[in-house]
């Protein structure tokens, strides 16, 4: 490591430490203050220079001294290392807080010399009396009761004792040298995050969320020290002290992911875009850190924690306590599919390229070294020699060649100059303008874009006037107020530059692969390539003899080219790395069939009876693959090991089945599964055939991110409600200061660190518990506000709205619940306010104010995969489009061919769950739906004779239903029926899918009830 590298990561470091994090704790307590909080003690530990008794924090002398000590340095810091640190935190909170008045007074400094300084006596809040915190998105308080019984030197202990741990273990103050890369990890990784043992006593939850600042509690310390640290890091690495904001993508994403035979292939696709979007960040990670990247955020994510103790050699020992440590099956962690195609980072200006060039070559180098790799598992699967002359190895390389395509743009901020280089202030912005008017199309001297916006034109001017005889000023902006303008610029860079699609012509002359259609299939022997498909087994083609050794890898007659073969064998190339990672041998691969999904629940009940079955013998026999079971099943029933091993198998010797590999097991798994029931329902007991795949993805989330709609808050939102009393009282005096407090938001870094993490929460903790630890589902996919699952029918509905409340944090069955109580239920999931309480961890999700959509499809296991995904990308895209966002569209797909939909609010589910419970009633005649249809053709539109049309619909569900909901569920059909274009085909379409999921797939059958999952009794209350 260069000298400059190692003044990067002590700048960052320092950056890292110039607030301590309980600060919200001892903030108006301590009279030491918080600058004295626990780098004292931290100090003292390392063996440094004591801190002096008292820090003037407005004396750069002392605050220099501060930094050198906090981080090692003696008694001196370099004063260019210090200004970094202040023009970081300059920016960053110029960046992420609103502003309020400041009073100017004059004081003596201990020197005797006269300052004037900035004070704000009208704004100050104890937080621990009055503790708050306010939700970015919507400005919704979330009251925290009092917290005044944390007492300044528990908050003190709690966070030396936690940091004096990390140090500890990193070996800090033994006599070695100091590894400042690995200080700076190890803090960014475990600050917010307080060891098992370490405790506030109630506030414990909270640690994660501390806010920054007291008087705008809506984002938290660990934000801003990772945005100063970015900051810091990129002035520091860069010769003229210059940061750029860098977005890169890496694609193609949709096209990618849906070229799936099967479910494994769906996971694959998924998961390894995800892998190879860590392995595009890692080289800027490894140069800048983590935190330089703001959009995704990374902390916590099982891939990037292997990363910090393999390639940054943290301590394993630091990990002990995360879940990716304990799983040995594909519940673990990494193999979740975490991270979206696409970053945005803070990177010094002059190394933006380099970078960016960086991070392209890591991509197309490990996905190469990925195809090597499979081709070397093939050829060792059917015992060929690994010769580079195989003609697999070529085609490999030559199909994988550019791939992936990436793309990227870098803004920087020296396009803002500062004509006060001191202060950062007086901005010049004639450099930004000229930089914009080419990408909104308008003169250089206009101003577009954030420049135009009425936040802007609010913050740009200076408001000042006298109180009591003193000057009173308002705000004077630094470039890091600024932040939106960039970020949109880079934006519309990074869009004209997918614009620009360079396209390099890949010759290929054989019979193309079985699944994407467009290359060469992986050969031993060219002259294959020219083989019909009824010529290949007899020649031994290399798929031919894959499909002999390992059925997973290949069914009979597939003949894949090199992405698919890449995606085919992920699942075991990673259950690979996953095991010499976790040093164990026992790491099983990612598998899951739509027969298991759609027998889940029924193996379920049979498990509950005990589990005994006689098929067991002829499944290891036809050495059936053991299929992968839901994590809840596998969690209900652990004690009974013998019982879930066989339930492992019965799926796989449908999937035999339909290979014609194993006639007549059908039955044979019928008659194990019909042990469950009663003995007179046995006769009549049928395997279930449907499953259900679901697609959840967050609406506008480009205006999220854009810090648009309703989601952008006015900055007297933000406020403390103590600080706002203050600021009203100011603002009815100065129309300008009102004006302000009324301006929504601008986007800010913090922001988008704000949405990051509140993704990641819900995608990473909360998105699984709800599918799989609630229902019997299995995620594909969730990565940000994007959830891929699949699980039986049955929990489909209870599942999806579940996930859709979650994901803003607004559970119904929570919200006039005290946080107190909810607290008290550890284990299970609670929301309110837009804040998520799961497993003694208190998280941020979206809020009320951010939707969602989703397309749910219910299709027949043996339905070809690609057009089920087919149809379940176009029902979410319906949603979107024909429900009008925060929506959902159900499809169904029947075996017998056709298909029926329906588009419903969201608040509509219930009605579409009031159908179904009314036609599957045994009261309820099987014609109900078809007479009634018949009917509505020749009714009057709903619109224009509602009374009328409830009248006749409930006379006729009354004679084909003993039901007593028959008139209420129809006076509710014709009222939802309104609000939609073509109201009769609308209640057509709801009748009929309900019909089919009452009748086929049977929802409320006895047998599907048992083991059902807490949602699902809370949903149907």
């Amino acid at each position: 490591m260069t000298m400059t590298d190692i003044m990067l990561w002590q700048t960052k470091l320092a950056a890292r430490l110039h607030d301590p994090a309980e600060k919200a704790l001892v903030l108006m307590r301590d009279p030491a203050g918080h600058e004295n909080g626990t780098s004292r003690a931290l100090t003292r530990l390392l063996g440094y220079h004591t801190l002096p008794d008292a820090i003037d924090p407005d004396n750069d002398e002392a605050l220099i001294r501060l930094l050198a000590q906090r981080t090692g340095f003696g008694s001196q810091i370099p004063r260019s290392m210090y200004r970094h640190v202040q023009r970081a935190d300059w920016w960053a909170a110029a960046a992420d807080r609103p502003q309020w008045p400041m009073r100017e007074i004059t004081v003596t400094t201990k020197a005797g010399e006269q300052k004037t300084i900035a004070v704000d006596p009208h704004h100050q809040v104890r937080w621990t009396e009055r503790p708050q915190l306010v939700h970015p998105l919507t400005g919704e308080s979330l009251d925290l009761g009092k917290l005044a019984e944390v007492s300044i030197e528990t908050a003190k202990q709690t966070a030396f004792e936690h940091f004096s741990n990390l140090l500890v273990a990193l070996g800090a103050g033994d006599g070695t040298s100091t590894d400042w890369r690995k200080l700076a990890l190890a803090f960014w990784r475990f600050g917010p995050e307080l060891c098992g043992d370490t405790d506030l006593g109630k506030f414990g939850p909270l640690w994660s969320l501390l806010p920054a600042d007291t008087r705008v509690p809506d984002h938290s310390i660990w934000d801003h020290l990772d945005l100063t640290s970015a900051f810091a890091g990129a002035f520091a690495g860069d010769p003229e002290g210059e940061p750029a904001l860098l977005t890169l993508s890496i694609g193609p994403v949709q096209g990618f992911i849906a070229q799936a035979r099967k479910l494994d292939d769906l996971w694959a696709g998924s998961h390894l875009l995800s892998r190879l979007a860590w392995e595009t960040m890692r080289p800027l990670a490894e140069a800048l850190g983590p935190d330089a990247i703001l959009f995704p955020r990374l902390r916590g994510l099982a891939q990037v924690d292997l990363w910090l103790r393999d390639a940054m050699g943290l301590p394993d020992a630091l990990f002990a306590n995360c879940e990716w440590k304990k799983g040995a099956s594909d519940a673990n962690p990494l193999f979740a599919a975490a991270l979206p195609n696409r970053f945005v980072a803070v990177v010094p200006a002059s190394r933006a390229a380099e970078l960016a060039d960086a991070c392209t070559k890591a991509a197309r180098d490990w996905i190469q070294a990925q195809g090597k790799a499979t081709v070397d598992a093939l050829l060792e699967a059917i015992g060929k020699p690994l010769q580079e002359d195989c003609p697999a190895y070529a085609q490999m390389r030559e199909q994988l060649e550019g791939f992936p395509e990436v793309h990227w743009a870098s803004v920087p901020f020296a396009l803002i100059r500062c004509r006060d280089a001191e202060k950062q202030r007086d901005l010049d912005l004639s450099a930004l303008r000229e930089a914009m008017a080419p990408f909104f199309g308008n003169q250089t001297e206009e101003d577009a874009g954030f420049l135009a916006s009425p936040a802007w034109k609010v913050l740009s001017e200076a408001i000042e006037w006298d109180e009591d005889g003193k000057p009173v000023r308002f705000f004077a902006p630094n470039p890091g107020v600024l932040y939106p303008a960039i970020f949109e610029l880079a934006e519309r860079a990074l869009a004209a530059a997918k614009a620009t699609r360079p396209f390099t012509l890949l010759q290929q002359t054989g019979w193309r692969d079985s699944l994407s259609g467009e290359v060469e299939w992986l050969t031993l022997d060219r002259q294959h390539l020219d083989l019909p498909p009824g010529k290949r087994k007899q020649a031994g083609t290399l798929w031919s003899q894959v499909n002999e050794k390992r059925r997973a890898w290949a069914k009979e007659g597939e003949h894949l080219g090199g992405l698919a073969a890449l995606k085919r064998l992920w699942p075991s190339l990673f259950a690979g790395e996953v095991a010499r990672a976790l040093g164990r041998d026992d790491i099983g691969r990612f598998t899951v069939s739509t027969h298991t999904m759609a027998l889940a629940a029924q193996l379920d009940a049979w498990l509950e009876k005990g589990g005994l079955t006689d098929a067991l013998p002829k499944a290891e026999e036809l050495k059936a693959e053991a299929v992968a079971l839901p994590r809840r099943l596998i969690r209900r029933h652990a004690a009974n090991a013998k019982a879930l091993k066989e339930a492992r198998l019965l799926p796989a010797l449908l999937d035999l089945e339909n290979e014609e590999k194993a006639s007549g097991l059908h039955d044979a798994v019928r008659r194990t599964l019909a042990t469950a029931v009663a003995d007179e329902q046995r006769q009549r007991f049928r395997l279930e055939t449907y499953y259900a795949l679901l697609m959840l993805d967050g609406d506008r989330m480009g205006a999220i991110l854009g810090g648009e709609g309703e989601t952008a808050i006015p900055y007297r939102q933000s406020f403390h409600e103590q600080v706002r009393v203050g600021f009203d009282r100011i603002a009815q005096a100065h129309p300008k200061i009102r004006a302000y407090g009324e301006q929504r938001r601008a986007v800010s870094p913090g922001r988008h660190l704000a949405v990051s993490s509140a993704l990641n929460d819900f995608s990473q903790h909360v998105a699984r518990h709800v599918v799989e630890e609630e229902h019997l589902g299995r995620l594909i996919y969730a990565g940000g506000d994007d959830v891929l699952a699949v699980m039986p029918a049955r929990d489909l509905l209870p599942c999806a709205q579940r996930l859709r409340h979650a994901y803003s944090g607004t559970l119904p069955e929570d919200q006039d619940t005290d946080w107190g109580e909810l607290g008290k239920d550890r284990d299970g999931l609670h929301c309110r306010n837009g804040f998520a309480w799961l497993k003694g961890r208190l998280m941020r999700m979206m809020g009320r104010h951010a939707t969602a959509s989703a397309g749910l499809v219910v299709a027949h296991h043996q339905a070809p995969l690609n057009a089920v995904l087919r149809e379940l990308r176009t029902a979410e895209k319906r949603a979107k489009n024909e429900g009008g966002r925060d929506a959902f569209c159900l499809s169904v797909i029947k075996r017998s061919g056709g298909k029926l939909d329906v588009s419903l609010k969201w608040n509509q589910a219930f009605l579409l769950e009031r159908c179904i419970a009314f036609l599957g009633d045994e009261d309820t005649s099987r014609r109900a739906v078809y007479h009634s249809l018949g009917w509505l053709s020749d009714l009057p539109d709903p619109a224009e004779a509602p009374d009328m049309v409830s009248a006749l619909l409930a006379y006729q569900f009354q004679r084909q239903s003993s039901h007593p909901e028959a008139r209420s569920l129809a006076n509710a059909l014709v009222k939802a029926a309104i609000g939609h274009p073509e109201p009769r085909e609308w209640m057509a379409n709801l009748l009929g899918v309900a019909e089919f999921l009452a009748r086929e797939v049977r929802l409320r059958s006895p047998e599907r009830n048992e083991g059902s999952g807490p949602a699902q009794e809370r949903m149907r209350a």
